[in-house]
């Protein structure tokens, strides 16, 4: 059943919220939950932490806006993803320090990358590149790490990075550009083989 309110924007509920009506963040919750669970997922890649960090950045979004410090600029979404993206970096930090980014099972973030059927010996392979590729991503400059990371892991399209990041869109792809560029010197420069 439909609330008169489900059909307000987000702003709108955001405003709501402030004033006392707690279904407006219910509604807030449900119309961005598949987006903003996925995209963590998307990172973290296990299910458990996934919902932990999800309900995390809620958390903190009602926090941010019950004390006022939510900058009413009618971008809710990106926001709140701005916000669980950096609960998982925060995350990835706190377990490990060094370039390696793992789960709380031990399971590399980078295990969701897609390979064909690979024999043991290609298995290796692909992991020590992984690892090679991970440290070279780690080594960028953050803005341009920030839009590999939301383009390929979070699997934003260009225009919802510009969003996410508040930059313009040719900024973003520029940024894409220069790391990638980035990127193949750091791979021509350490003789890696990219397949």
């Amino acid at each position: 059943m439909r609330t008169p309110h489900q059909n307000l924007t987000d702003q709108e509920l955001v405003q709501l919220y402030r004033e006392g009506n707690h279904a407006a963040m219910e509604i807030l919750i449900s119309r961005h939950k598949d987006k903003v669970f996925t995209s963590i997922y998307l990172l973290v890649r296990d299910k458990y932490l996934a919902e932990d960090l999800f309900q995390e950045t809620f958390i903190r979004a009602i926090d941010y806006i019950r004390t006022g410090r939510y900058n009413d600029e009618g971008k809710f979404l990106p926001w709140v993803m701005r916000i669980g993206y950096n609960l998982c970096i925060d995350y990835f930090r706190k377990i490990k320090r060094s370039a390696d980014v793992v789960t709380s099972s031990g399971d590399d973030v980078f295990k969701f990358l897609k390979f064909e059927d690979t024999s043991v010996e290609d298995h290796l392979e692909v992991e020590r590149f992984e690892n090679r590729i991970k440290e070279l991503i780690e080594q960028l400059p953050e803005e341009q790490k920030e839009v590999v990371i939301l383009r390929h892991f979070f699997n934003f399209s260009f225009k919802e990075v510009a969003e996410y990041t508040k930059a313009p869109l040719n900024t973003c792809l520029g940024r894409m550009r220069y790391a990638l560029i980035n990127l193949r010197k750091m791979m021509e420069k350490q003789r890696l083989a990219v397949r």
